[in-house]
């Protein structure tokens, strides 16, 4: 690339100043129209438009709509990880089941599951940020099931992976195929079912 010839006789011609908000608006903008539309129909024009920004100002950040797609995905997916510590496993896991079930029932959180699929399948580069995000959420919520060993909740060979994704798992399955999730106040009947299967337990 090579360098502008300043004005004759003047000082050297200094571009716009680059909006320090224009990222952050460029990037909901872009959220906002992934959850509502998919990366396929989301545009670079539209993005532009909601932001309040030229094409050019999207393009010198994102080379590319999948590159802004790929940033909207993982700026999504960077949400604060609600640990919770209630004094036993049921009560920890009822309140991650809580929250979960929140966000999903919510029109853009079913909107977010929805795209995860899709955009997964579509994107190798996604599916590994979901991949990545994931198992950043399970290394954060490894105190939960670190406490419950000690307190003799649970085996210390537990499979953990397991025991965090089945939920969502289900819930995922129920958004796509479009059957009613269980309400949040269903969240410790989901926590009992993951500790104590569909058995009947000894304590009812």
């Amino acid at each position: 690339m090579t360098a502008s010839t300043p004005p004759t006789g003047g000082e050297p011609r200094r571009g716009r100043p680059r909006d320090p908000a224009a990222d952050q608006r460029i990037l909901a903008a872009a959220v906002r129209q992934l959850l509502d539309r998919g990366a396929q129909a989301m545009t670079v024009d539209s993005v532009a438009e909601a932001a309040g920004v030229g094409k050019a100002t999207v393009y010198r950040r994102w080379a590319s709509k999948d590159d802004l797609a790929y940033a909207a995905v993982a700026a999504l997916l960077d949400q604060e990880v609600h640990v919770p510590d209630t004094g036993s496993l049921l009560g920890d896991m009822t309140e991650v089941y809580r929250d979960l079930l929140m966000l999903a029932r919510r029109p853009d959180g079913e909107a977010f599951f929805r795209t995860a699929a899709a955009e997964a399948a579509r994107d190798p580069r996604i599916a590994e940020l979901y991949r990545v995000s994931l198992a950043n959420r399970l290394k954060t919520s490894n105190i939960i099931f670190d406490r419950a060993v000690e307190r003799g909740e649970l085996a210390p060979d537990v499979d953990r992976q397991m025991f965090f994704d089945w939920p969502a798992g289900i819930m995922m399955f129920r958004i796509l195929v479009a059957v009613p999730l269980p309400h949040p106040d269903e969240a410790e009947k989901l926590a009992r079912l993951t500790l104590y299967g569909f058995a009947r337990h000894p304590d009812r």
